[in-house]
């Protein structure tokens, strides 16, 4: 599609109506504060961008429910897989700016293990007969949709649209990821002050998103329930530890002590723990540029900066095999950063070749107007007329 093109769809898409209680402005990097104002950091409810969050039982070895949000009852699926440590929460403004733009229905897993398989989710919840079905992924779940793709698990893919994640990119990180997990604060205050960090230290750069997502990615420390019972769990450790080494200062006591009062000053910490599934790194990445390039289906990568892209990518993008638009000032979570520039490009690249522009005139939302593939005709000039 031609620069020309894009321009054309991008105008003629409609905005996005502004959420109950946003006042219109939270959707962008930052927010415009006025003088002497605070900004909030308080948590927002998933039910704000969500119709629903249910459990599908996924046959395994392990048997377990899978969570997921869902919102949208007509049209083509648009399956979301988050990155590592995140949850089906970090789609919800992205969500908010499709649904309002498109006729979709949207389902945002919760992989909690980070690596179900996507394809057993989908039998699960449609049977033999699943609707139209494209795969979104961020990170780790584009990955994850990758190889979803490749291996043929979900018989009615439509496309396929990885964001923010490059094997040599990622290859090249994972030697640096255990210093960067270890450089993130362990526990958090409150939910008020996960968030705050989360914008601050640019992890999420949309306050908007940061007040929903947070709230997925966190948990309260286990066995914190009130400070009486606190008190009482160190007591315990205290005089169990004088029993054994009576007359000494006991460093393992010590070191649960400060762990407990930690976790009472300090009583929510990461839902996930990413350093222990160090060991599927390699796997998730490796090979995946090519994977990528393999899958027969229209596909689109998103990036927050061109220079993630490695050489197999930058190959394939020059001989026209996927739809690349790279999103400046954004940070990692670019679907959070900027929802509504993704839902846009989205829809201008992937909408018309995935569901054929009479099938895209059908689910686009009442106030859209699709344009035509190619640019309309320019109107005569004299010299076709023979005046000159």
């Amino acid at each position: 599609m031609s620069a020309l093109e894009k321009s054309m769809h991008l105008g003629r898409l409609p905005s996005r109506p502004p959420l109950p209680g946003s006042g219109g402005s939270q959707s962008g990097a930052k927010m415009r504060m006025g003088p002497g104002r605070k900004r909030d950091f308080s948590p927002v409810s998933w039910s704000q961008y969500f119709e629903s969050m249910e459990d599908v039982e996924v046959e395994n070895e392990t048997g377990k429910d899978i969570s997921f949000a869902k919102c949208g009852s007509e049209g083509p699926v648009l399956l979301l897989l988050h990155g590592g440590g995140h949850s089906a929460l970090s789609w919800a403004v992205f969500t908010a700016a499709i649904i309002s733009r498109v006729q979709c229905r949207i389902v945002a897993l919760d992989l909690r293990s980070h690596g179900e398989d996507v394809g057993n989710v989908v039998e699960a919840m449609y049977g033999d007969l699943p609707p139209p079905i494209m795969l979104i992924g961020h990170s780790m779940g584009g990955a994850i949709a990758v190889h979803t793709a490749s291996s043929n698990l979900v018989p009615s893919l439509l496309g396929l649209c990885m964001i923010d994640v490059v094997e040599g990119t990622a290859m090249d990180a994972l030697n640096s990821m255990q210093n960067f997990l270890r450089g993130r604060p362990k526990t958090f205050k409150s939910l008020e002050n996960a968030i705050e960090w989360s914008v601050k230290s640019g992890q999420i750069r949309n306050l908007e998103s940061a007040r929903v997502s947070m709230v997925g990615q966190v948990k309260q420390c286990e066995g914190i329930t009130s400070p009486e019972g606190s008190k009482s769990i160190v007591e315990g450790i205290i005089e169990e530890e004088e029993e054994d080494e009576e007359g000494s200062e006991s460093i393992s006591k010590r070191k649960k002590e400060d762990d407990m009062e930690t976790k009472k000053d300090h009583p929510y910490t990461w839902r996930i723990e990413l350093a222990k599934t160090e060991k599927y790194w390699d796997g998730w990445f490796r090979g995946l540029s090519n994977l990528f390039l393999s899958c027969p289906i229209p596909k689109l990568l998103l990036l927050a900066g061109v220079d993630r892209l490695d050489k197999d990518l930058t190959i394939g993008q020059m001989q026209g095999k996927f739809q690349m638009q790279v999103l400046p000032q954004c940070g990692h979570a670019v679907h959070e950063d900027a929802p509504d520039k993704c839902v846009s490009w989205l829809l201008v690249t992937c909408c018309p070749p995935l569901l054929n522009i009479e099938l895209c005139c059908k689910y686009v939302a009442p106030e859209a107007t699709v344009m035509p593939l190619s640019p309309p005709p320019r109107p005569a000039w004299p010299c076709d007329t023979g005046s000159l």
